[in-house]
């Protein structure tokens, strides 16, 4: 556990930087002055579309990788381990087959987007190019897991393809690019570059085997792996349709769609500062998830459902509770543009939304991991059934721009409450105890506590002083009621680094 925990700490570090690089370029995006909101509303319908085509592509290699890769390692040599060969060799054919639905359906994208989103037919083909880029990359980062390098494919993901972006729009604002075109076209290579650095990186350090002779390993669970991928490319594309179908929807029913789409991508991009140590634990965990089921490890699976559980539902009150308290003094104080403060409300929706799918721990890996793997299928289905109505009906009928936000709050708590009856049910596996109910607690006395106390203080000023009572607040009420088990190895850890407390 102490792996993991390491791993989680410092992949979260990574993707809290690389948050960080994604705000300095949203606040570049959004200030007045800078890019239009269709033109950021095109960034964010690259990045749903482009997760669309990868969850289309992958054919389901991401789950056969981590689940079968602890038997490729322990029974092949490196040079005969073809795992990586088929997992890309088939996600680079269903990317092929992507491309020719997209060209196949281009009237229909004509049609459904051509009067409230005209620029998303403009740029349409460069879709494909950060589609692919990001397929190669999902494919290559998940093999890297195993291999136990959460915190690079981390660095490239969250910083390094943020960096590009920054480059790029500070060469826009320096007018060596002299137009948005120009700017979105090279925007759609960023991450086909991102993903050429990690193959380079895989072939550098020798992990990068290639062979088309199939192996022992291969044809022995060649029926399994294909009865897995199957069941499970079913649940992830329902899943990935459902987690990004909301910005698509605004963009195609919405009048002026791809300037709302702009406005609900910056409350997305703010709302992901919550889901930060979530992907620092998932990338840390699947390796051990995958040797435990294998070992038959209960114990072990069992405690990792408990940290991530509380310590995703900690990292996700305090941060929600933050952002919800300076939110709109932020809007003003750096003087983004005039409608972006619409935003507001639909940040605090798909915030709560994203405290539930982190409270409830990794019960997508845990099940993805397990023998019941065909549930995920189902459970997807169940979650696409109620994301695409629900989405399409609060959009265009009830709360526009807020409708997405509020669907997925709806859909997701259901969703992940089917889920944690399960894991119950199969395998008496939950994570919740009485801290579950006292970090809840603590994240709203401590809220209220703050924002009372300088409910008439605004600006910079305001901001801060919220910042550091509500700090002062949860994180020491985290230490006194121990919430989680791994905030005392934690400060040790940090007092040694410091030279506060010398080591045993």
């Amino acid at each position: 556990m102490s792996q993991i925990r390491k791993q989680s700490i410092i992949s979260s570090l990574v993707v809290y930087i690389g948050f960080a690089i994604g705000f300095f370029n949203t606040y570049l995006f959004t200030r007045e002055g800078g890019f239009t909101k269709t033109e950021y509303g095109l960034t964010g319908i690259f990045m749903a579309v482009a997760n669309i085509m990868y969850s289309f592509a992958n054919l389901g290699m991401g789950a056969y990788i981590y689940k079968f890769y602890p038997y490729y390692d322990d029974n092949l040599p490196k040079k005969k381990n073809d795992m990586l060969t088929w997992a890309l060799l088939f996600s680079l054919i269903g990317f092929c087959l992507v491309i020719i639905a997209g060209v196949a359906f281009k009237d229909l994208v004509i049609r459904k987007y051509g009067t409230n989103s005209p620029d998303f037919v403009k740029y349409y083909y460069y879709i494909f190019p950060f589609g692919l880029g990001l397929t190669l990359f999902s494919i290559l980062e998940v093999y890297t897991w195993q291999l136990k390098k959460a915190v690079l494919t981390n660095f490239l993901r969250e910083i390094l393809f943020r960096v590009f972006t920054s480059i790029l729009i500070l060469l826009s604002f320096a007018g060596i690019i002299a137009s948005f075109d120009l700017f979105i076209k090279l925007y759609s290579f960023t991450f086909l570059v991102t993903a050429l650095v990690l193959i380079g990186y895989l072939i550098y350090s020798n992990h990068f085997s290639f062979t088309f002779t199939v192996s022992r390993v291969s044809k022995k669970f060649f029926k399994k792996i294909l009865t897995l991928i199957s069941f499970v490319y079913g649940g992830n594309l329902v899943f990935t349709i459902s987690t990004v179908i909301d910005t698509v929807i605004i963009a195609a029913v919405l009048p002026n769609g791809l300037a709302l789409a702009g406005i609900y991508t910056l409350a997305q991009n703010i709302a992901s500062l919550i889901q930060a140590p979530q992907r620092g634990i998932i990338s840390s965990s699947i390796a051990a998830l995958s040797k435990a089921w294998k070992d038959k490890d209960m114990q072990k699976i069992n405690r990792i459902y408990h940290s991530s559980s509380i310590n995703q539902l900690l990292f996700s009150v305090g941060m929600f509770a933050l952002i919800w308290l300076n939110f709109s003094d932020a809007v003003y104080s750096f003087k983004l543009q005039s409608g972006y403060i619409d935003a507001k409300w639909v940040f605090f929706y798909i915030g709560l939304m994203r405290i539930v799918d982190m409270g409830t721990g990794v019960n997508s890996q845990i099940i993805n991991t397990s023998t019941r793997w065909r549930f995920d299928f189902f459970t997807g289905i169940i979650l696409l059934l109620l994301t695409l109505p629900l989405n399409y009906i609060f959009t265009k009928y009830y709360f526009g721009v807020m409708g997405p936000a509020i669907a997925n709050l709806i859909a997701f708590t259901v969703y992940n409450t089917i889920r944690y009856l399960f894991l119950i049910k199969q395998f008496n596996l939950q994570p919740f105890t009485i801290k579950t109910f006292y970090s809840l607690v603590l994240g709203i006395l401590s809220f209220y506590i703050s924002y009372y106390t300088f409910v008439n203080l605004h600006g910079f000023t305001g901001m801060i002083c919220r910042s550091s009572l509500f700090l002062l607040l949860f994180i020491s009420g985290s230490f006194l009621l121990k919430l989680s088990p791994d905030i005392v190895p934690v400060w040790q850890v940090i007092q040694k680094r410091l030279g506060i407390k010398k080591g045993d």
